[in-house]
């Protein structure tokens, strides 16, 4: 059960994240294209009824993520939502009503089958809740200077594959934060109520982090086409995530002669991720 639970709250949250995917983007493509980052952005969306079921559908997939990280380690959690790409891809092909292709089924089989040989040969282990702030404060500041510097060169870059990749990686950065503060703060949450939940630092952090991923996932999906966003959005997310849980939350994974067959893992995952990026881009 310590294993059971938090991958299915996972996998229920990277579904509903892939329905707010499919969603949003369609809501942001209604919207005139920004040179530069505008917090009008939101104003324009906000009268599009399809983006507000999106906004919906992430509270949802939101708490679906706090169930898992109160379960379950980070390292294992946050991995799981690589599945996003292709359930946003399937769910976009039944919005559509088009039978999903053959070569599409395989490029999904080929994610999952990462995801899997990585996971079960890394084995995460570990649900440590509670981490000081002196080693939370190295990790905020690298975080958010990689998120703005990432985000910086990406609004000086014309519409465009580079701009989308950049923003999207500073998006990733900022979704991984939000889950690694989430994580303690779910947990404080069941032993000191919400009073204790609002008097806590990482309820707020994890808050403005969100806030801010979301904003930046709206200029990435704006920003340029899926094959540079989405693949550094999903797998940026992964990494970050898994990094925050070896080093943040002191989660052990294996090592030695397992490490080989993880790469294999993450290098299907990638192939998986990029193949489906470049030739269903259209799709959502």
């Amino acid at each position: 059960m310590r294993i059971v639970l938090p991958t299915l709250f996972a996998l229920l949250a990277a579904l509903s994240n892939a329905l707010a995917t499919v969603l949003q983007r369609r809501a942001a493509l209604t919207v005139p294209q920004s040179q530069s980052f505008r917090l009008g952005l939101i104003l324009d969306l906000l009268r599009r009824p399809v983006w507000l079921a999106g906004v919906v559908t992430v509270i949802a997939a939101g708490v679906w993520q706090a169930a898992a990280l109160a379960t379950g380690p980070l390292s294992l959690v946050q991995p799981l939502f690589v599945l996003e790409l292709p359930l946003a891809l399937l769910l976009a092909a039944l919005w559509q009503r088009r039978r999903p292709s053959g070569p599409l089924l395989l490029k999904l089989f080929a994610v999952v089958a990462g995801l899997g040989v990585a996971l079960l040969t890394a084995a995460p282990a570990g649900n440590r809740t509670h981490v000081s702030i002196d080693r939370w404060l190295p990790v905020l500041a690298a975080c958010a200077g990689a998120a703005v510097a990432l985000t910086a060169v990406g609004l000086r870059r014309p519409p465009g594959k580079v701009r989308a990749a950049c923003i999207g990686t500073a998006t990733a950065i900022c979704f991984a934060l939000t889950a690694g503060l989430m994580k303690t703060a779910v947990h404080i949450l069941a032993e000191d109520a919400l009073a204790g939940f609002l008097s806590s630092w990482q309820t707020y952090a994890f808050g403005a982090s969100g806030v801010c991923a979301m904003l930046l996932m709206e200029h990435a999906m704006q920003g340029g086409p899926l094959i540079a966003s989405q693949p550094a959005l999903t797998l940026g997310d992964a990494m970050v995530s898994f990094l925050l849980g070896v080093l943040v939350y002191e989660e052990h994974v294996r090592a030695g002669w397992w490490v080989l067959p993880q790469v294999l893992g993450v290098g299907l995952i990638a192939a998986g991720v990029f193949a489906l990026a470049r030739t269903e881009a259209g799709a959502l």
